[in-house]
C-alpha cells in the first residue's frame, strides 16, 4: 500500500527531485498539477488507467511548451510524478502505447475502443476527461468538423461513457483557455524582449 502523502508533503518532495527555478509563467501549472496528482493518490477508487496516462502526459507537453531550459522538462515531469507517488514512465509507456493504438481512427471506431476497453467503471477526474478529449480531438473526422459537430461527438463519447458531459465540457474549455492564455502570455513576453533589446541597441 502506498503511503498518503499530504499536499505538503509532496511539494517538498517535488522540490528536493527538482532544484531549478520555474519560470513564474509555468509555476502555477506545475502546482495545480503537483495538488490534482496528490488527491488522485488519496481516492481509493482511482486507478492509473489509459485514458490517465494519455491525459497527463499530453497536457504536461501542451501546457510546458516554450519552457526553457527545454532539457528540463523529462525531469520537471519525472518529479512531479513521484513526488505524488506515480511512474513517470509507467505512465509515459502507457501513453504513448495507447496514442498509437487510437491513431488514424474516425470517432466511431475510437467511441468503440473506448467502450471496449474501458469495461470497469472510469474513476472521473480533470486528467481523465482531458485524455478521452485528447484521444478524440485526434481522429479524422474530428478534424474536419465544425465546432458544432465537434461538440456533439464530445457529448456522445462521453455519455456513453457514463461520464459527466458538463463537467467534460467545464474541464476542456477551461483546458483550452489556458493554452490560449500560454500563448498570449508568451507572445507578450517576446515583445517586451524585443522592445528591450531594442532600447538596450538605441542607448
Amino acid at each position: 500500500m502506498k503511503e498518503k502523502l499530504t499536499v505538503s508533503d509532496s511539494k517538498k518532495l517535488f522540490h528536493e527531485k527538482f532544484p531549478f527555478v520555474i519560470p513564474g509563467l509555468y509555476k502555477r501549472i506545475v502546482d495545480e498539477m503537483l495538488v490534482e496528482l496528490n488527491l488522485l493518490n488519496h481516492q481509493n477508487e482511482f486507478k492509473q488507467d489509459y485514458l490517465f496516462c494519455v491525459g497527463l502526459t499530453e497536457t504536461f507537453k501542451e501546457l510546458m511548451k516554450g519552457y526553457q531550459p527545454q532539457k528540463h522538462l523529462d525531469l520537471l515531469f519525472e518529479s512531479l510524478c513521484s513526488s505524488s507517488n506515480f511512474e513517470a514512465n509507467e505512465i509515459n509507456e502507457i501513453s504513448q502505447k495507447s496514442q498509437k493504438e487510437f491513431k488514424d481512427k474516425t470517432s466511431k471506431d475510437i467511441l468503440k475502443l473506448l467502450t471496449e476497453k474501458s469495461n470497469s467503471k472510469l474513476y472521473p477526474s480533470r486528467i481523465l476527461n482531458l485524455g478521452v478529449y485528447i484521444l478524440i480531438s485526434n481522429s479524422q473526422d474530428f478534424k474536419e468538423e465544425k465546432e458544432s459537430g465537434t461538440n456533439k461527438i464530445i457529448y456522445d463519447i462521453f455519455g456513453k461513457l457514463s461520464l459527466s458531459t458538463n463537467k467534460a465540457e467545464k474541464d476542456i474549455g477551461i483546458y483550452k483557455a489556458s493554452i490560449s492564455k500560454m500563448e498570449q502570455a508568451k507572445e507578450l513576453i517576446e515583445e517586451l524582449r524585443i522592445k528591450d533589446k531594442k532600447q538596450e541597441h538605441n542607448k
